[in-house]
């Protein structure tokens, strides 16, 4: 097989029983989340190996970024396609953007025998789809990737020229900001981030950037990372104090902001947890729904992180329907009164707030269908 494009129930997995079973698993995931459908593309001579999984087309073409990472395998790909493009549908719906979502992903090759080459075949796979998705960067793709792609797409965004800027990081660091001073607000009474004290757990594109944004309005930084070179940089720029990775939960600090990865909020992280305050731009920080209500019954108030980090999105969506960098501050900047508005939702319905933010966001996803 040299190239092809397929609907998610395609023979792409081989024909022994496990991965019979993970297939299956991946078919059975895909319709809990509520799929709409699920493109693979295949092409050896550049070696691209993509998935595009579009969840939701009920508020408009899906958009979202364009992952390009190693994974072990092509169920562990699929199955991070699938998760992400869920959430950016109910990122676009909480938010109100004319969008559905969807997340692509490239398998990084162990060799790249020409990057332009594969990056252009995946944007015949983008153009084939006929503007149903629109790509943009996300992990190990940059606004130079976005151009090459461009090359054989118009649905492409966060290219070199985009108005307003390519990196969408800086922006979704100030939804982030503004979700935290929204908590500060609801929990602490707090008008000013002056003095208050945020543990950031990653220092990469948004961790740095949010500390940028946080210590400029005299709150205390506490960071970690594995890259030490992100970590120099942060304590050079900006004076935070950095502790190591494992030890970033007993910090005891007004927030905690993960910035990392997912699912770092769970039992344990919890229970270790000094801060009243959760709310970090990581997707998916929570390893189950669950901890939400768990946060809730120890006073610890969550910020959902499909809102609070949706800011990136915002610009993406503003900069493809050509508008102003003016723009996607005014509607990032709303994102304050957003979050405030699920606090107070929450506490007179007596829910945990990420369930108040998903039944929101569906009630948007509910309308427009």
């Amino acid at each position: 097989m040299t190239e092809s494009t397929k609907p998610l129930n395609v023979h792409a997995v081989k024909s022994s029983r496990s991965s019979h079973s993970a297939y299956d698993s991946l078919m059975r995931y895909a319709r809990f989340l509520g799929y709409g459908d699920v493109h693979v593309k295949f092409d050896e001579k550049t070696g691209l190996h993509a998935i595009v999984a579009i969840h939701n087309l009920n508020r408009g073409p899906a958009i979202g970024g364009c992952r390009f990472i190693s994974y072990n395998s092509m169920d562990k790909a699929m199955e991070d396609a699938l998760r992400l493009g869920y959430m950016m549908s109910y990122k676009a719906a909480i938010v109100n953007l004319p969008h559905g979502g969807a997340k692509s992903v490239i398998i990084k090759p162990r060799v790249i025998k020409n990057r332009e080459a594969l990056l252009e075949k995946f944007g015949e796979f983008v153009e084939e789809l006929g503007g149903r998705y629109i790509t943009a960067v996300d992990s190990g793709t940059s606004p130079a990737d976005m151009d090459i792609i461009a090359k054989r797409s118009r649905f492409v965004t966060c290219t070199t020229k985009s108005g307003g800027g390519s990196d969408p990081s800086p922006l979704t660091a100030l939804g982030v900001r503004r979700g935290i001073e929204a908590a500060v607000k609801f929990q602490m009474d707090r008008e000013t981030l002056d003095g208050i004290h945020v543990a950031i757990q990653g220092a990469g594109h948004v961790g740095y950037y949010l500390a940028k944004e946080l210590t400029a309005r005299g709150a205390r930084i506490t960071i970690t990372d594995i890259n030490t070179n992100a970590l120099q940089k942060c304590i050079d720029e900006f004076g935070v104090d950095v502790c190591r990775p494992d030890e970033i939960y007993d910090v005891n600090a007004n927030v905690f902001a993960p910035c990392a990865l997912g699912a770092t909020v769970n039992m344990d992280s919890i229970k270790r947890m000094k801060a009243t305050i959760v709310a970090g731009s990581a997707n998916n920080q929570l390893a189950h729904s669950k901890y939400a209500a768990v946060m809730k019954e120890k006073g610890i108030l969550y910020a959902p992180d499909f809102l609070i980090n949706s800011g990136g999105l915002i610009h993406v969506a503003v900069t493809y329907a050509e508008g102003t960098i003016q723009e996607s501050l005014k509607k990032i900047n709303d994102l304050y009164q957003m979050t405030y508005d699920v606090f107070e939702r929450a506490a007179s319905e007596d829910l945990d707030t990420h369930k108040v933010a998903v039944k929101i966001a569906q009630e948007r996803l509910n309308i427009a269908r």
